[in-house]
């Protein structure tokens, strides 16, 4: 019986695909991977990994290509670590991102996913109680372009993921010298301040929009559990080109909602 409704729902779901919506489940899968792997990414370089979340989902998603997962905490590098150990392809390392290399201190949140280095605002802590900071932990800083020299990636190939709780202008900065040069950016964006000093939605697109990016895809993130107001999305960036594998989406600038 069990096996019979999942065939039913995945005719289900392969007939809405083809009429050109989407169900969530599958958003992953059948817009963000498929949209890489049209680019021809090959490499993912995934800030701010936590315990390896986003890896697991791009190996359910059938992606192929290698992984290098940056995380700063002590314990969730151990599970990412641990994650990543029998994928030859996954590779990982503990650090944080920044726009210069050295050391910095990181706040743990209570959930672990919503630490960052930047002081967390009540905003953030009303929508969500349990990312209350409980500690602090020093953490060796590295940067984009480090990591890119240092792990010889190729940036053509390669799609920058940034996860890093509102210090993602910072990151894009220690990215000067071969941010304009990837094949794409998937980042988070915030619609209201939950971290002091952090960049909004609107200047991380400028940004992003200024070196040479178009944004292809929004994805529902982080949500007001008691106003049911959107804090945060996730953006999915590819570069600009006038033909060649992104023109099968449409024109520039196009979005797609999930």
């Amino acid at each position: 019986m069990a096996s019979s409704k999942a065939s039913v729902a995945n005719s289900i779901r392969r007939l809405v695909n083809r009429s050109g919506f989407d169900v969530i489940r599958d958003s992953f899968r059948y817009r963000f991977v498929f949209a890489m792997n049209q680019r021809g990414v090959q490499t993912v370089l995934d800030i701010g990994a936590n315990v390896g979340q986003f890896g697991c989902d791009l190996r359910r998603a059938k992606f192929a290509g290698s992984i290098l997962s940056v995380e700063p905490l002590a314990e969730a590098y151990r599970q990412l670590a641990a994650q990543a150990a029998a994928d030859p392809a996954w590779t990982t390392e503990r650090a944080a991102v920044s726009d210069r290399a050295g050391t910095l201190t990181m706040n743990i949140a209570g959930n672990s996913v919503s630490s960052s280095v930047l002081p967390m605002l009540t905003d953030h802590i009303d929508a969500a109680p349990a990312a209350r900071y409980v500690s602090t932990e020093e953490v060796p800083a590295t940067t984009v372009d480090d990591l890119v020299a240092r792990h010889r990636l190729d940036p053509a190939s390669t799609l920058l993921k940034i996860d890093v709780q509102g210090y993602e202008k910072s990151v894009l900065d220690g990215a000067a010298q071969t941010l304009s040069q990837f094949a794409g950016v998937r980042t988070e964006m915030s619609l209201v301040p939950l971290y002091q000093g952090q960049a909004l939605l609107p200047e991380i697109l400028a940004y992003l929009g200024e070196r040479g990016f178009d944004l292809w895809q929004l994805e529902r993130g982080f949500t007001d559990p008691q106003t049911r107001r959107t804090l945060q999305l996730d953006g999915v960036f590819f570069r600009r080109t006038e033909s060649g594998p992104g023109k099968p989406f449409g024109p520039r600038g196009s979005l797609g909602l999930v």
